[in-house]
């Protein structure tokens, strides 16, 4: 009887009942792209049968193509395969909500009471994990990219370009690209990427979105409608910038955040772990808004928040407008709160964008949407440029005090032990960072 069953797809869900869902995920999906994207896999293709395995897999196989952070790319296109545009703004921005308001509270916290023993001690804790949840994104990428010499060969030279050369990201990412192009002309094997469709695929019963469910109306593509979101796209992006650049002047603080952070969002390919370098050299080097203790800090309270990591970003816009005091000092917070928000929109502006746009061509082209050679060599350089990052973090944890000071054994010990967890072990990410942060508050507090 439950076979027979299994064998009639469920009830469409209702638009209410799908937001209802994206708004439990965006409170619950720790634990990285990896993690959120087995969230939903688990929900909307095993439990409720919203889509099939094999659709579900297509529209990620899209998604692990475009910069931005691809589980929430992911729910924005599942969302609008189910509920036309509503329901993929709906399922992308409930996505970030959750972490969007906790992190401006937290980064509040931060800015007021970070000097209190009590945080002090949880941060000591949770930078060395950080260090050592960098390097785990180092080694989680690199083996399922560096499966040759000639990848080898271009993380390599990221590593040198960015570490010794100082060069810029977008360079890096560039040549990269081109380095990928010529390597699928000459070595195809060599830059061929199978993605998440190469995976063997199961049957959970009938889907609601099935194999051979037509593709819906609003999803047939068509040249005026992609023109329609292209122009909407592009006004949603104009407008708020126009208005930041004539009301505060090219210069202002806010309308640089916007604009550096429009470019972080076309950046990210290969995850959030691979825009850091660029928001460090940017938020940090260039432009001062803020220190690298706090980086680490930021990206230490991002981890411990559900949603995509990239939301750290929102840390930083806060901590950038807040120590500025762009509103006056008795108004701090509310130049952080704006920042937060103004930084959100323009980081994931794109990402909407991409699916409403690209959707259409995506279903249009289900049997045949493969990852790209450009794509292996931006990934393999990824994995180049995370590992400058968790030299940097760990040598920013571990001489705290700068060239010549004292090596802190106490927190490179936290390090190695959490580095040990999550490669060795595969502890989870939250494990371990409460265990760190218990840690480094014992060490505060006996110390």
């Amino acid at each position: 009887m439950e076979q027979a069953l299994e064998e009639q797809a469920p009830q469409a869900p209702s638009l209410w009942q799908a937001v209802r869902y994206w708004l439990l995920l965006g409170c619950i999906s720790f634990g990285g792209p990896a993690g959120q994207i087995a969230l939903m896999h688990q929900e909307l293709v095993e439990r409720r049968r919203w889509i099939s395995e094999r659709r579900f897999l297509h529209a990620l196989n899209y998604c692990m193509l475009l910069p931005g952070p691809e589980a929430q790319q992911l729910a924005t296109y599942i969302g609008w395969l189910m509920h036309r545009t509503r329901g993929g703004l709906l399922a992308g921005a409930l996505f970030v909500l959750p972490s969007l308001v906790l992190l401006i509270v937290l980064s509040w916290l931060y800015a007021v009471y970070g000097h209190l023993p009590l945080l002090a001690g949880l941060l000591y804790g949770i930078k060395p994990a950080v260090t050592a949840i960098v390097l785990q994104a180092a080694h989680r990428i690199g083996q399922r990219t560096l499966r040759n010499g000639w990848l080898w060969a271009i993380a390599g030279a990221a590593f040198v370009a960015i570490f010794a050369l100082h060069w810029p990201f977008p360079l890096i990412i560039g040549l990269a690209a081109l380095a990928g192009y010529a390597g699928g002309r000459w070595r195809p094997a060599a830059f061929s990427m199978g993605g998440h469709g190469g995976a063997a695929q199961q049957r959970y019963g009938a889907a609601v979105i099935d194999d051979a469910t037509p593709v819906p109306p609003h999803a047939v593509f068509r040249w005026q409608r992609l023109a329609k979101v292209l122009l909407c796209g592009a006004l949603l992006w104009l407008v708020p910038m126009a208005a930041l650049t004539l009301g505060l002047g090219w210069q202002h603080t806010l309308t640089q955040m916007a604009w550096f952070f429009t470019k972080a969002a076309l950046l990210t390919f290969g995850g959030a772990y691979a825009v850091l370098p660029y928001v460090y050299q940017g938020a940090i080097v260039e432009y001062g808004w803020l220190r690298p203790a706090q980086m680490m800090d930021g990206l230490a309270l991002g981890e411990t928040t559900p949603g995509p990591l990239i939301m750290v970003l929102v840390f930083v816009g806060y901590i950038g407008a807040y120590g500025q005091a762009l509103f006056g000092a008795q108004q701090a917070w509310l130049a952080g709160t704006v920042a937060a928000v103004l930084v959100t929109w323009f980081t994931f502006l794109p990402s909407f964008i991409f699916i409403l746009a690209g959707g259409p061509l995506v279903e249009a082209s289900r049997d045949d949407l493969k990852l790209t050679a450009p794509l292996t060599g931006i990934t393999a350089a990824v994995v180049g440029v995370i590992m400058n990052l968790a030299l940097f973090f760990g040598y920013n944890v571990m001489w705290p005090q700068g060239t010549g000071g004292q090596l802190d054994l106490f927190a490179a010990g936290i390090a190695l032990v959490a580095a040990i967890a999550l490669i060795r072990f595969k502890q989870k990410v939250p494990r371990v960072i409460i265990f760190c942060a218990l840690t480094g508050l014992l060490h505060g507090y006996f110390v």
